[in-house]
């Protein structure tokens, strides 16, 4: 617009007829741009002191933001870069956590309770918001497909020790697990699936575990229907947050050759042996074992001041 406003004090070199609004447009292009081939100029003495004081630096201030964002481009992915290669090095027995709806998000506070720590949690969901919800509780978190084997090995999930797959929709589970355990052939890959009738299409995929979330949400409201408080119990140890919870633990010196019934403080309700469930009414559980693993309810431990902004209840 100066340029076309002051353009008779311009020349085309060209010979053309006076300076057009296009020639105006093509001065400052090239002006600005630093090109500059010299065939309009300005003639006029207030046309070249607008050129050197208003012209001239609008170029310098180009050329600097061209090659300052440039320059931070490069700087800022050459530091990604870096954070991500040293990242995966040291990313091993991690938990990968597909999916961080309201499934996925109790499952890493379940986590979390059992303290199982925020750098060994890692978060993929297709959704921006869940990513930087993941991203803002402190975890690890990629966004994209899980069933693309580029995203799942940026996740390092062929170093990951359990692996939970909580999406929407079973046939994408399905697809997810066979795509995970092809990548990881020994991890626990935990499952969450809508329908009872696809549990066994899942378990052929590889899971290790699978759970029929609409089966036993259907269960919990029967049994609230039976009795309110027998519901009241099971949703208050399947929440974790307050009043009961159920724990997983090494048995402890003091705890071997003791009969279950008599650890203090605690139900036990199973006895993990040899990799084995023994519930507390087998008969070969009748004594605890060094190495055993115990199953317990307990009353629920209070969340830590550090962890309570990061730990969302069931509800939520």
């Amino acid at each position: 617009m100066l340029v076309w406003v002051d353009r008779g004090a311009y020349i085309d070199n060209t010979g053309g007829d006076g300076v057009s609004f296009i020639d105006a447009l093509y001065y400052a292009t090239v002006t600005v741009t630093t090109t500059g081939y010299g065939d309009i100029t300005p003639i006029a003495p207030h046309a070249r002191l607008i050129n050197a004081l208003i012209i001239t630096p609008l170029r310098i201030t180009f050329l600097v933001v061209l090659v300052g964002t440039t320059i931070e481009v490069l700087a800022n992915q050459g530091s990604r870069a870096i954070k991500d290669s040293f990242w995966r090095k040291k990313m091993r027995n991690h938990i990968v956590v597909i999916g961080y709806g309201t499934k996925g998000r109790s499952a890493v506070n379940t986590l979390r309770r059992q303290g199982e720590k925020p750098d060994k949690i890692v978060v993929i969901d297709a959704n921006t918001a869940a990513v930087n919800e993941a991203n803002f509780d402190g975890y690890a978190a990629f966004q994209g497909d899980a069933t693309r084997r580029s995203l799942l090995r940026r996740a390092e999930v062929s170093k990951a020790r359990q692996v939970i797959i909580s999406l929407d929709r079973d046939d994408a589970s399905i697809l997810t697990t066979l795509t995970v355990r092809q990548l990881n052939p020994t991890a626990g890959v935990i499952v969450s699936v809508r329908e009872h009738d696809n549990v066994p299409l899942v378990r052929q995929s590889g899971a290790s575990a699978v759970v029929t979330s609409s089966e036993t949400v259907g269960r919990l409201l029967g049994l609230s229907a039976i009795g309110p408080e027998l519901g009241t119990i099971m949703q208050d140890m399947l929440t974790g947050a307050e009043g009961l919870e159920v724990h997983q633990r090494l048995a402890t010196a003091d705890e071997v050759g003791q009969p279950p019934s008599a650890v203090l403080g605690e139900r036990v309700i199973g006895v993990i042996r040899n990799g084995t469930l023994r519930r507390f009414y087998d008969k070969s559980a009748t004594r605890i074992e060094i190495g055993d693993e115990l199953i317990v309810v307990r009353r629920a431990q209070p969340p830590s001041p550090k962890d309570k902004n990061i730990l969302r209840s069931f509800d939520d």
